[in-house]
């Protein structure tokens, strides 16, 4: 009796080891995996309407709808962390966190220091004014003082260009700025600029010319091919299938970044 269970313990055990396997081939590399490979932690500032903002103590937004597909893509469970968007650079740089997703500028300064996705959406800077400024273009910003989110690319744009301004933690701040005539204008990522300006109903406006042109990336710490391999291949095909152009479109954005 007892040679017949430990016979009957080895076939299940190698029965097991068969199922255990089979799981680890998947559905084929061309599937997103089913099961779940652990959590995927993202860093993001929630005050970036429509990429994301906060609908009650929910995080909300493009991008934050773009992770959840990249990380059921995958297999992993997305963990989603709200801070400043300074913060959340550096947390991804420092591996403090897998990727930060907060429309994130891929810039040549910051490749230096951190890894990036291909690009998933393109972006501008501008110029939200008052209703009735004399503001019609960035030529008329001379002499102004100009507000703007710290440690975006619309600051450095400022800086770069010799403007006075006034940095703050949000756009929302940055745009109260303006509408209580603390400074002339704001400087922002266009489709932030559409969306905190229709927010004021009718008291500011957003011109039509671009600062800049940039495409959004996700960020991860330097060196972190594997996971930038993975991240890729996930964008590829939610762009393929058609599922980033629903996400985006839901929002009344238009995914067309190369």
């Amino acid at each position: 009796m007892k040679k017949n269970l430990l016979k009957i313990a080895a076939l299940a055990m190698v029965s097991a080891l068969a199922v255990s396997s089979l799981a680890g081939c998947g559905a084929g590399d061309d599937a997103s995996n089913t099961a779940s490979k652990g959590t995927l932690t993202m860093a993001t500032n929630a005050e970036f309407p429509p990429f994301e903002y906060l609908e009650g103590e929910e995080i909300v937004g493009a991008d934050v709808d773009m992770a959840k597909a990249v990380a059921e893509y995958l297999g992993y469970e997305l963990e989603i962390t709200n801070i400043d968007f300074d913060a959340a650079l550096t947390g991804a740089q420092t591996g403090k966190y897998d990727m930060a997703v907060a429309g994130i500028t891929a810039n040549e300064e910051r490749r230096q220091n951190m890894n990036f996705s291909n690009d998933y959406f393109k972006a501008s800077q501008s110029i939200i004014v008052n209703a009735d400024s004399e503001i019609k273009a960035a030529a008329d910003l001379e002499g102004k003082t100009v507000s703007c989110q710290e440690g975006t690319t619309g600051e450095q744009y400022l800086l770069d260009n010799g403007y006075q301004i006034q940095s703050f933690k949000t756009g929302s701040e940055a745009i109260t700025a303006l509408t209580t005539g603390k400074v002339d204008a704001v400087v922002i990522d266009n489709a932030v600029a559409k969306a905190l300006s229709a927010e004021q109903n009718g008291k500011t406006v957003v011109l039509d010319e671009a600062l800049t042109q940039e495409s959004y990336a996700i960020a991860m710490k330097l060196g972190n091919d594997e996971l930038t391999e993975e991240i890729n291949k996930a964008l590829a095909a939610l762009k393929e299938d058609g599922t980033l152009a629903q996400i985006f479109e839901k929002y009344e954005l238009t995914v067309d970044a190369e």
